[in-house]
């Protein structure tokens, strides 16, 4: 960017920052840089035929982050970044804003080279970093992220080869009497700074009792569709009524505590649902919708960390 073009566009940001920039705000929450070689090693070489980007990682990577805070599809994301001052400063006023082919391409790439472990390890180091490390126990809960069945037949094949545009992994199961199809977001949060610490995704008819985010010498409060199941940690589960043995009064108070401790989570579901866009998805595969909740609970953390600073925590 040559010199003039940069002080207009700083110009320009400037009125746009005298009224306030939330974008600003969320971007040095995080260091970034050592995102950069776990973007990059995605790619073999630094030549034409390694797939080495015309675009840099970063830029690709925040645009991910622009999508998911904003609930953009990825035609909609290019015209955004190119015509909002906020995007193009939260993407340090890039020379070119990569195109909706570039970014899906980028976040195919992510699920072909398995990088999400990565990735998400990485904000949890600089959590922890801050010195928001666990510490007085976790609370775990999962949410129904919806998808379109399509109009075809209940027994026709799904899977990867079916040739539709329905989902192709999502599946049905029924809660409280009502029917519910797609994908179901696991999440473990800490209940001193109510950061999304792990998480896992399935298809919706996998029960929550199935996955154990916990880790040893752990608490985690649970609700009663964990009842039965083991944890790794120190399960502090809502107790259920079984045929032939109600629940005592000592196992009403007992829930009553357990449901006291868990209320954030709530409110991770609320804000990953109204604030993210999050409690449906288009794409198909379970894979594409791991990515989702993978940048869901990436912008969860930011917007909590926000929080956070507010309250002079960090």
């Amino acid at each position: 960017m040559d010199d003039l073009t940069d002080f207009a566009l700083n110009e320009e940001y400037k009125r746009l920052q005298s009224v306030g920039d939330k974008l600003a705000e969320i971007e040095s929450l995080i260091d970034w840089k050592p995102f950069r070689p776990i973007l990059e090693s995605m790619y073999s070489n630094k030549t034409a035929s390694g797939g080495w980007p015309e675009d840099d990682v970063i830029v690709m990577f925040k645009m991910l982050v622009l999508q998911q805070w904003h609930g953009l599809s990825d035609a909609e994301l290019e015209r955004q970044c190119i015509d909002r001052i906020s995007f193009r400063k939260f993407l340090s006023f890039p020379e070119y804003v990569p195109d909706s082919t570039t970014v899906w391409s980028f976040r195919k790439r992510i699920i072909d080279n398995g990088k999400e472990e990565q990735i998400w390890t990485e904000m949890q180091k600089q959590l922890d970093a801050l010195g928001l490390k666990i510490k007085k126990g976790m609370i775990q809960d999962a949410t129904f992220i919806h998808s379109t069945p399509g109009h075809a037949k209940a027994d026709e094949p799904r899977g990867k080869e079916a040739k539709t545009r329905r989902s192709k992994d999502g599946t049905w199961t029924k809660k409280g009497g009502k029917s519910f199809f797609g994908y179901k977001l696991h999440t473990i949060i800490d209940k001193d700074h109510e950061l999304i610490r792990r998480f896992k995704t399935t298809t919706a008819s996998v029960h929550d009792s199935q996955i154990d985010l916990s880790e040893l010498n752990e608490v985690v409060y649970r609700d009663r569709g964990y009842f039965g199941a083991i944890a790794k940690g120190f399960a502090a589960t809502m107790q259920r009524a079984v045929r032939g043995h109600p629940l005592e009064i000592g196992d009403i108070l007992r829930n009553k505590r357990i449901s006291i401790q868990r209320v954030p989570a709530e409110r991770v579901y609320s804000v990953v649902k109204e604030v993210f866009n999050a409690g449906k998805v288009l794409v198909t595969t379970v894979e594409r919708v791991n990515v989702k909740m993978l940048m869901t609970a990436f912008c969860f953390n930011l917007h909590q960390l926000k929080t956070l600073k507010h309250k002079r925590i960090i």
